[in-house]
């Protein structure tokens, strides 16, 4: 039975999020139907990371388990055709033979999100859904100091949502920071793993920062405390995205080099 590896892009503006539900369509459930139709097989796919509703992605990864072996090429054209025909915001970018040993979720070394805010007094209708709407002025670098305070191995139970099903709230996050170019101010996070709301969490707290509500103290007072009470307000789902996810390249003599996808 070969295992696929799709790499993926959507607008998650109309789901429910990634994973499958009973209340509400999704992302998962869209491309499952995909598979569906294409050739018959009920399937339930892998996938690196279980974005919210409103969240996007440019590279979520998944993987998925067909009976018959089909060139890649076909999987990715059918499964194209079948989500245009339902008129769904996905689209399979990419689609790969792997062997039985790789998962989208647990193979994975590193995942790399961003997200977008549109700093300006007018509102910006071409960005609806697409980024959040800041209107008052943000000072990005002062944003890009505080963000320092948060990266290494920490207990972000601050930064967690409630609901977060993660055995613990320790992590390690590689990479945090802030830049604008124009009227968008982009920030980037990188780490092998995230908590529930994580991110946002952290956009919305930064955002107090570029604000002049806070300052990097309160960032660094908060993370401390340890408290989700202690957070900035989350920001919306809508202005984040799921970019790249690492995996490991397997060498010919079996060793593992890791890569950035």
């Amino acid at each position: 039975m070969p295992r696929y590896k799709l790499t993926i892009e959507y607008d998650g503006t109309p789901y429910a999020g990634w994973q499958r539900q009973e209340n509400g369509h999704t992302v998962q459930a869209a491309i499952e139907q995909a598979i569906f139709k294409f050739c018959g097989e009920t399937v339930a796919l892998g996938a690196a990371g279980r974005t919210d509703s409103g969240v996007h992605a440019t590279a979520q990864i998944a993987h998925v388990d067909l009976t018959k072996d089909w060139a890649s090429s076909k999987v990715r054209e059918a499964l194209n055709a079948h989500l245009v025909i339902a008129g769904e915001t996905v689209g399979i970018i990419n689609v790969e033979l792997v062997g039985h040993n790789f998962d989208a979720r647990f193979s994975a070394t590193g995942r790399h999100y961003l997200y977008r805010i549109v700093n300006r007094r007018p509102p910006a209708p071409l960005e609806a859904h697409r980024a959040w709407w800041v209107k008052k002025p943000l000072d990005e670098m002062a944003m890009h100091d505080a963000a320092q305070r948060l990266i290494g191995t920490h207990d972000f139970t601050t930064f967690r949502a409630t609901q977060c099903q993660s055995k613990s709230p320790v992590k390690t996050l590689d990479h945090l920071s802030v830049a604008r170019s124009g009227e968008i101010v982009e920030i980037r996070a990188s780490a092998r793993s995230f908590l529930h709301n994580q991110i946002r969490s952290f956009v919305g707290t930064l955002n107090e920062v570029g604000c002049g509500r806070w300052d990097a103290d309160d960032v660094t007072a908060a993370l401390a405390a340890r408290d989700r009470k202690a957070c900035g307000p989350v920001a919306p789902p809508y202005g984040l995205y799921l970019v790249s996810v690492d995996y490991p390249i397997i060498t010919g003599s079996g060793r593992e080099i890791p890569s950035k996808l």
